[in-house]
């Protein structure tokens, strides 16, 4: 069923299938974790992420919470509650916390699934009913709330990875047959597309798994513009910094200005100023046709401003995402309602890093703009605010508590997303100064 009727969970997943998901996310943080020896575990990397262990385990207790504990279920660890609060410990604090080794560690998340999946198995059918009397149980709301979190998860630990002393050899990059064949030929298509003026649907009543802040749905009259076709590559922001982007404050804002100053940025974080970046500890050519990433949205901004554009509201990118002007509807993805597979979108840690702008054709939305799904996280220029009519659901801490002018929104995934993420309503946020990120961008103008 198309996103103008209810998406019911049950159009197309069953209890196995709801079991599968969270089976391939926890799948996935162990195959990323497995490379990596224990001390590199427990070892903070950076201040600004946790230690991998502490991930690890949080996605445990997150389960714990939520598959069994708020289900009536018992628990297994309430005694972790403390400890793996991400609210109560700030990351740069949570190597001085008692946590658990990667092998208790392992074990406790372990237990806490093989007791959700006995529990899911009694609940059955009841968890598919989209009008069930249990909110958390409709259309499976709170089991997709675990596998979008541990998801999450997964992509920030690929975030600690990256910014790990050491080379990283994933265990599944470029597997045969994760990748279907895409484009080969260097993007030659509009640098540029017209979005007509008018009204549009913002946001969602009817994806099953949507989190509170993409609710609810309404419409938004959005005057046209034109927006990028593809994200701004390496070679374009390239041309920024050669040409002094860096050093001229008139680009900047001012809180990005003094940003830039104190922490002397003269390039996107991993660029090594001689034509090469270093990718998950190892040094490799910059690759010029791929979307740039590690910029914080004060360097988007200001190349924005140095290309005579702006960066588009969130609005906007959605509209240029998700309306269909022929039919008048809201897709799912950019693409149409089909799930995302490898000739549509890079994304889901097919391989580790960014396609060439290009490469995804079949991927376009209804206007032509592509690569709104996938290779990399797109900065917008709206704060992270709620939708009118917003309500809480199921709790403040995943959303209210961060709405305000602190946060700018980003919209479309990276390379490193799930595809349970890719939704064209999904929304994304962080402080303006983050680069450690797979976070990228395009720019928008006012239309004629």
């Amino acid at each position: 069923m198309g996103v103008n009727g209810r998406l019911s969970v049950a159009d197309e997943r069953s209890v196995e299938a709801v079991a599968a998901r969270l089976t391939s996310a926890r799948r996935r943080s162990l195959d990323l974790l497995d490379p990596v020896d224990e001390p590199d575990l427990l070892r903070q990397h950076s201040p600004l992420m946790s230690p991998l262990v502490w991930d690890l385990a949080h996605v445990g207790n997150y389960e714990d919470l939520w598959l069994l504990r708020a289900l009536g279920a018992a628990g297994v660890g309430p005694q972790h509650d403390d400890v793996y609060d991400a609210f109560r410990h700030p990351r740069q604090n949570r190597p001085a916390l008692p946590l658990l080794g990667p092998g208790p560690a392992r074990r406790y998340i372990d237990e806490v699934r093989d007791r959700a999946i006995e529990h899911l198995a009694r609940v059955g059918q009841a968890c598919l009913d989209p009008d069930g009397p249990e909110p958390l149980l409709a259309d499976a709301f709170v089991y997709g709330m675990v596998v979008q979190h541990e998801h999450q998860h997964a992509e920030t630990m690929l975030a600690t990875l990256q910014l790990r002393d050491a080379v990283y050899e994933p265990a599944h990059q470029d597997r045969p047959g994760l990748l279907a064949a895409v484009s080969a030929d260097a993007y030659t298509g509009q640098a540029e597309v017209l979005v007509e003026g008018g009204p549009f649907v913002m946001g969602t009543d009817t994806e099953s798994w949507a989190y509170d802040n993409e609710r609810p749905a309404h419409v938004v009259d959005v005057p046209a513009f034109w927006i990028d076709a593809t994200p701004v590559t390496n070679a374009a922001y390239a041309e920024f910094v050669e040409a002094g982007g860096y050093e001229r404050p008139d680009l900047w804002t001012d809180e990005g200005w003094k940003w830039r100053q104190s922490e002397g940025l003269v390039g996107p974080q991993f660029w090594t100023g001689d034509g090469g970046r270093i990718r998950f500890g190892r040094r490799e050519a910059l690759a010029p046709d791929e979307p740039v990433q590690h910029v914080c949205w004060y360097e988007a901004d200001a190349f924005a401003r140095f290309a005579g554009k702006r960066l588009p509201t969130e609005a906007e990118w959605e509209k240029a995402a998700s309306w269909d002007p022929a039919t008048g509807r809201k897709r799912r993805y950019p693409w149409g309602d089909a799930p995302p597979d490898g000739e549509r979108a890079n994304a889901g840690q097919r391989r580790f890093g960014p396609s060439r702008v290009g490469a995804h054709p079949q991927g376009a939305s209804a206007v032509g703009c592509l690569a709104m799904a996938g290779d990399v996280w797109e900065w917008t220029a709206s704060s992270f605010d709620p939708y009118p009519g917003f309500r809480s659901f199921p709790y403040r801490e995943y959303s209210e508590v961060f709405f305000g002018a602190d946060y700018k929104v980003l919209r479309g995934g990276s390379w490193a997303t799930d595809p349970s993420a890719l939704r064209t309503t999904f929304r994304n946020w962080d402080y303006p100064i983050r680069r450690q990120i797979f976070a990228g961008f395009r720019c928008a103008r006012d239309g004629a």
